[in-house]
């Protein structure tokens, strides 16, 4: 077979890796190195289409064989350097982008994606660096622009990092099914803004709440197209006057749109300007009534509900995650303390299981939707949780909650070295890992929180967070 058909080989896996088919698409770039066995990009996408397999071994091999066929090249070391980023081989990788450096080879994906690996070990100025070096190279490098915003937002950077923000594209196919122009920020006056769906759940939540000061700018109209589940929730949302479920029709009487993450910076945002008045959700009072008789009798003890997992999907899930509820064993010791679980999916067997270590009312498997949710919320004490969107939801129904946070790629949002967060003032309190996979310590400290209140005190921080559960 001549060279020519290890070119057809090559077209025939990239068009099966985009039609998401991993086993054609090895099977075809196998298939061209055995006509052309020093070819890189051949050996570069039969890596990708073993990681898409979970062969993460075959993988790395292709990876550096990348490497090795095309040293003078940036993209076989950007390529095997992200895979032992995904693989948590952080010094590997450290050491590939260096020796890419080393060798002369440089890039703004590179210097980029050094930036990620500096910023995920904490090294924020290092990371800065390496994105103005790529930004040097590339001046409209969008991955260098939008990767610079994780750094400025952990810092409270407002002012850049919601800029920097802007050059991210995941909402670019809903922006191409809305009619409308994308809000940039104009005065709003007499005008419809409706925001679109953007990110997780958390997000949604968390960014929502501009519609009240959508509507003090002016906005005569404000609606929000949203998750499924988020649909009844947001229908009590502050300032939103429609709401509408991804995939449901959308009336034609708006304006603007705008994505919620771009919100932050047209309302030009900074640490102390959030609007961050609480509660800004509301629980249907006929839910509270339905789910009450399922919450364990306030008699016996204090209502502490628990979510140790999230989506499996999300990329950091592996850190922001326990491991499993019997991370949460401590907690079992201490008296006065009925547990219920808000799991719903991954870790929702966990909570019926028979040796659970520690008993549990599981309750999280039977929600609808996220106002099934917030119905149970707002009748708890106290919420501990992974990051994940039960903890926006808390925070905005103003229910004392305590986050466990990782200390991988732990979220910009909760911003660098606080113990409090200025988007949930006094409802919210932070305990970070140390260092990456210690979950220990942070829990052992949530443990002693818990000791403390059992003097009959509320765990809230203020008295907005204390109120009794209605």
């Amino acid at each position: 077979m001549p060279r020519a058909d290890a070119q057809a080989c090559l077209n025939a896996g990239l068009a099966a890796l985009q039609a998401r088919q991993p086993d054609a698409a090895a099977r075809a770039f196998r298939q061209g190195l055995r006509q052309a066995p020093d070819a890189a990009a051949l050996h570069a996408n039969l890596a990708l289409a073993l990681e898409a397999l979970g062969d993460w071994a075959g993988a790395e091999a292709s990876a550096r064989a990348a490497v090795r066929h095309a040293p003078a090249l940036a993209e076989p070391y950007v390529n095997l350097g992200g895979l032992l980023t995904r693989l948590r081989r952080l010094d590997d990788a450290l050491a590939v982008y260096q020796a890419a450096l080393a060798a002369g080879v440089a890039s703004a994906a590179l210097w980029s994606n050094l930036g990620v690996l500096r910023a995920s070990l904490g090294e924020d100025d290092a990371a800065l660096a390496c994105y103005q070096q790529a930004l040097a190279l590339e001046p409209s490098h969008a991955s260098a622009q939008f990767n610079q915003a994780y750094v400025y937002l952990r810092r409270g950077d407002y002012a850049r990092g919601w800029a920097a923000l802007e050059a991210r594209d995941w909402y670019a196919a809903l922006a191409r099914q809305l009619p409308w122009p994308r809000w940039q920020g104009e005065a709003l006056a007499g005008r419809a803004l409706l925001i679109g769906l953007e990110a997780g759940l958390g997000d949604m939540i968390q960014f929502c709440r501009y519609a009240a000061q959508l509507k003090a700018l002016g906005a005569r109209r404000v609606g929000v197209l949203c998750h499924p589940p988020l649909a009844a929730l947001f229908a009590r949302l502050e300032g939103v006057d429609a709401v509408y479920a991804l995939g449901s029709e959308i009336d034609e009487d708006w304006d603007v749109w705008s994505p919620p993450l771009s919100l932050p910076h047209h309302c030009h945002t900074r640490l102390d300007s959030i609007p961050a008045a609480l509660p800004y959700l509301h629980a249907e009072p006929a839910r509270m009534a339905a789910w009450a008789p399922r919450l364990p009798p306030r008699e016996a003890g204090w209502r502490v509900g628990l979510v140790w997992k999230g989506n499996p999907k999300f990329e950091n899930d592996a850190e922001r995650s326990l491991p499993s509820l019997a991370a949460l064993a401590p907690l079992a010791a201490l008296p006065g303390v009925q547990w219920i679980s808000l799991q719903k999916g991954a870790g929702q067997a966990e909570a019926r299981a028979a040796d659970a270590p520690l008993p549990l009312w599981p309750l999280g498997e039977d929600f609808a939707d996220l106002a099934d949710t917030a119905a149970v919320l707002r009748q708890l004490d106290l919420v501990i949780s992974v990051d994940t969107a039960v903890a926006h939801l808390a925070g905005a129904l103003a229910v004392p909650c305590w986050v466990l946070l990782p200390a991988y790629q732990t979220d910009w949002r909760w911003l660098a070295g606080r113990e409090d967060s200025p988007w949930y003032p006094g409802c919210l309190r932070l305990f970070r890992q140390p260092t990456r996979g210690d979950w220990a310590t942070p829990i052992q400290r949530v443990a002693q929180a818990l000791a403390a209140w059992g003097d009959g005190r509320a765990p809230g921080l203020n008295p907005i967070c204390t109120t009794p559960p209605q």
